[in-house]
């Protein structure tokens, strides 16, 4: 019988995800947000990422500060925060933010280099008619 070891195994997974968020919580409470955009993007939560893009957009020097965590993040980062950014860019209360890191991400990312994220064909067809 293996229900207790799947239920131990269940348990942990859980305990493991309530200390991930409390850490989240904790990373945008310190403003450490290069951290914060690693561990929401881990646990793929795409509003947790918005709100940590907003929080960067209201410091002082924030498009400096949004630009300088986006360039920081791993590729697969990047391709999971430009899926991200197809959906904030559907809705009018968070196109900017989207636009914002889309242009950080046209900005310091090569063409060829956009190439070759997973999803970029279809990013790019859902992100023109809101553009």
């Amino acid at each position: 019988d293996v229900t207790e070891i799947e239920e131990n195994e269940a348990q942990a997974k859980q305990e493991e995800q309530i200390m991930k968020e409390q850490e989240l919580s904790n990373l945008l409470h310190e403003k450490r947000y290069l951290r914060a955009l690693g561990l929401a993007i881990s646990l793929d939560r795409p509003h947790t990422v918005l709100t940590v893009v907003k929080a960067i957009l209201k410091e002082p020097e924030g498009r400096r500060h949004l630009e300088e965590n986006i360039v920081r993040l791993r590729k697969d980062q990047k391709e999971a925060v430009l899926a991200f950014l197809v959906t904030w860019n559907t809705n009018s209360r968070n196109c900017h933010e989207a636009q914002a890191v889309m242009e950080t991400l046209l900005k310091h990312e090569a063409p060829d280099s956009l190439l070759q994220f997973s999803g970029i064909k279809s990013a790019v067809e859902s992100l023109l008619p809101y553009t």
